[in-house]
């Protein structure tokens, strides 16, 4: 595997880590068509416990199988495969060593009222089935908040102290958040801050919108000017917040949609500064020669190629 400046540099911003997680970071960031850039786009598939079997998967019945979204990954260029136990021993075997895996640790289900998600794996399953990191969602603003970060502290010590990273999914919920509150900007790039203070490596978040939350945030975004304009000043924001750019800040795809809008929102991303996607139901739930096809344009647009449309 070899290391690039631009990786290099990256590795840097964690000064706290030891060998073994800085390795494990490399291997996501040397990973696949991107591998070397500093740019990463990662295949999630946590949807089926959140949201339900055939709600994720009866667009492409081909994704019930775990195999599918391990060599979907693998045959994409990806720079990582994150899912919940169960699908990752699944297919943990079959390949092994083919794209660095990073194991969802805590998962909510559809089925539930509460703003709050379980602890589904352990560092030892981490460790067992190969990982390079383990993935972990905090609901900032949630009535269970507090005890998530406190899963999360335990979870992301135990993980450093192993050599694995640590990947935070926030996204922001609770009673002081309507649904335009959830993504709006000032709360995106709150819950990315918070994801990088908890000591985050990889933060992923969900696209802000130009729409402020909280009416205290919105007079230190009218005093010093902050622009929020277009998505691109908008990412660049986000990433801003998070150690002005010394961590890696990924955006979620959300639920399936036009293609055009899709790699509008990945070249704002790229010229935002934004270290990539997390990409998941706009990927499997289209056929695999579809997805492809997609992944291959969004990777050609974060290496700065020139592309049609």
């Amino acid at each position: 595997m070899r290391i690039t400046p631009r990786v290099k540099t990256i590795l840097d911003w964690y000064e706290s880590d030891n060998p073994g997680t800085k390795t494990n970071l490399a291997r996501i960031l040397g990973q696949g068509k991107l591998g070397g850039t500093g740019k990463l786009v990662i295949l999630p598939v946590d949807q089926g416990f959140e949201h339900g079997p055939a709600r994720s998967f009866a667009p492409n019945p081909a994704a019930y199988d775990p195999h599918y979204h391990f060599k979907l990954a693998f045959d994409a260029g990806l720079s990582a495969f994150a899912a919940p136990l169960g699908m990752i021993e699944a297919g943990a075997a079959s390949f092994a060593g083919m794209v660095p895996t990073i194991l969802k640790m805590n998962s909510s289900n559809s089925l539930a009222t509460l703003k709050d998600q379980a602890v589904t794996a352990s560092i030892a399953d981490a460790l067992r089935l190969g990982c390079s990191a383990i993935g972990f969602t905090i609901y900032p603003g949630s009535e269970y908040c507090f005890d998530q970060m406190e899963e999360l502290r335990e979870l992301a010590e135990e993980a450093k102290s192993a050599g694995l990273a640590v990947v935070v999914w926030s996204y922001p919920r609770g009673p002081m958040l309507d649904k335009a509150g959830e993504t709006a900007v000032d709360v995106c790039a709150y819950a990315a801050h918070m994801a990088a203070l908890t000591g985050a490596h990889i933060i992923k978040v969900k696209p802000p919108t130009a729409h402020i939350g909280l009416d205290a945030a919105r007079k230190a975004y009218e005093a010093n000017q902050i622009d929020i304009s277009n998505a691109t000043a908008r990412f660049a924001h986000v990433v801003q917040s998070c150690f002005a750019g010394r961590r890696l800040v990924v955006f979620s795809g959300g639920e399936s949609r036009d293609l055009d809008g899709l790699y509008d929102e990945v070249r704002a991303i790229r010229d935002g500064g934004g270290s990539g996607c997390i990409i998941g139901r706009n990927t499997f739930q289209r056929p695999r020669e579809e997805a492809l096809a997609m992944l291959a344009k969004i990777i050609a647009i974060l290496r700065g190629e020139k592309t049609e449309g």
